[in-house]
């Protein structure tokens, strides 16, 4: 499926939590009829307590606010209090896939609600791959975490609308909260407000199951000068391989700015797996060690970007439902592509010829890793041309 690309809009590159927490806080403290807010992770720190504050804030000037998290991503971090006291201040707040057994090996259970979007009265949106945590939030993280978010005012903020509209009412209904469901909302504006194209990708298990992929595949196949990818999980199947790997061959500049610290030990080594092929093809790799990187980001020919929460690895391409913002701006992808570029400088590059020198215990690792994933997908019926 085609992009839905709209103009005249507005586009802000917020990064990491220090940029986009003050201006969320601020867009909720100005609305005046509705929010909605959707995040994987809501915590139980300072700076997610200031945004609680912000939405009770509203609740109390009588603007109808809504709240989705992930009942797997916010299990631990959502304490309970907090959930009940939002609740108690009028806040409609709703947990997607509450119900999580360990024991439990069915695909559903993975299915998780990832994507991070905000609407403040239809007007102003948000969205990326930062949740409501604090950027410091990891013990000895220092200095905070790598991510980015975008501001949109425009045309574009009416697809981010429909959409959180439409999951709510199917979780308020799912969670036989039908008085919850959406019925007066706030009326798009569709005036324009920039310059700017842009389409919002979200990636479902019905109608959009592939269009964040086919986006990136698109761009990537079209592109004719650099590629630039920022993801902290990568782990991409056999077509997303490919295509990097013809891109490099034909030419193109290919980089990758992944993770380099160890976060979550199984796709850490297996997406090391990978490193061999995509070397010997050209592709460059180059590990961010300064802090954890959550960025999921990526530009194109210096004029295709895109921000949001997807992840290039199968959980996210194959069964998280995920949001992305893609834009096709010059001005956009040169302020995205300098801050790749800066993070780049401080990053460590991959050499071939050491990579190949790696120690057995390392090879070992990455290899059972890599092996562990794939048996997942095959449990859970995800394997196919992935």
């Amino acid at each position: 499926m085609n992009p839905e690309f709209t103009e005249g809009n507005r586009l802000t590159l917020l990064r990491n939590g220090a940029e986009y927490f003050p201006a969320l806080e601020a867009a909720i403290g100005a609305a005046q009829r509705e929010v909605f807010l959707e995040t994987y992770i809501f915590a139980d720190d300072d700076c997610a307590r200031r945004i609680a504050e912000a939405l009770i804030g509203a609740a109390g000037r009588g603007v109808a606010v809504h709240v989705l998290v992930d009942g797997f991503g916010s299990r631990d971090l959502m304490p309970a209090d907090l959930g009940y006291r939002l609740l108690g201040a009028g806040v409609k707040f709703l947990v997607y896939r509450p119900e999580v057994r360990w024991f439990q090996f069915r695909r559903r259970r993975l299915r998780r609600m990832h994507r991070k979007i905000v609407v403040v009265d239809a007007r102003v949106g948000f969205v990326g791959g930062i949740n409501v945590i604090d950027d410091m939030h990891t013990p000895g993280q220092m200095p905070p975490r790598y991510d980015f978010a975008v501001r949109a005012e425009g045309p574009l903020v009416a697809q981010m609308q429909e959409q959180a509209e439409r999951l709510w009412s199917r979780i308020a209904w799912a969670n036989l909260r039908q008085r919850w469901r959406v019925r007066l909302r706030a009326e798009p504006d569709y005036g324009r407000k920039g310059r700017q194209r842009a389409a919002l990708l979200v990636r479902d298990n019905l109608r959009h199951r592939s269009d964040i992929e086919d986006a990136y595949l698109e761009a990537i196949r079209g592109a004719r000068e650099e590629i630039i990818i920022a993801n902290a999980y990568f782990l991409p199947g056999k077509r997303f391989r490919r295509a990097l790997i013809d891109a490099a061959r034909r030419g193109v500049r290919v980089v990758l700015l992944l993770q380099g610290r160890v976060e979550y030990m199984l796709l850490h080594y297996a997406s090391r797996a990978l490193y061999g092929t995509l070397l010997d093809a050209g592709v460059e790799i180059h590990e961010y060690t300064k802090s954890f990187l959550h960025a999921k980001v990526a530009v194109i020919d210096a004029r295709w970007s895109t921000v949001g929460s997807s992840n290039i690895d199968p959980f996210s391409l194959l069964l998280a439902r995920e949001a992305n913002l893609v834009a096709l701006d010059r001005e956009f992808a040169a302020e995205l592509r300098e801050a790749l570029v800066q993070a780049l400088a401080g990053a460590r590059a991959v050499q071939r010829p050491r990579w190949y020198r790696k120690p057995l215990s390392t090879r070992i690792a990455i290899w059972i890793g890599y092996a562990a994933v794939r048996l997942l997908m095959g449990v859970f019926g995800y394997a196919g041309k992935h």
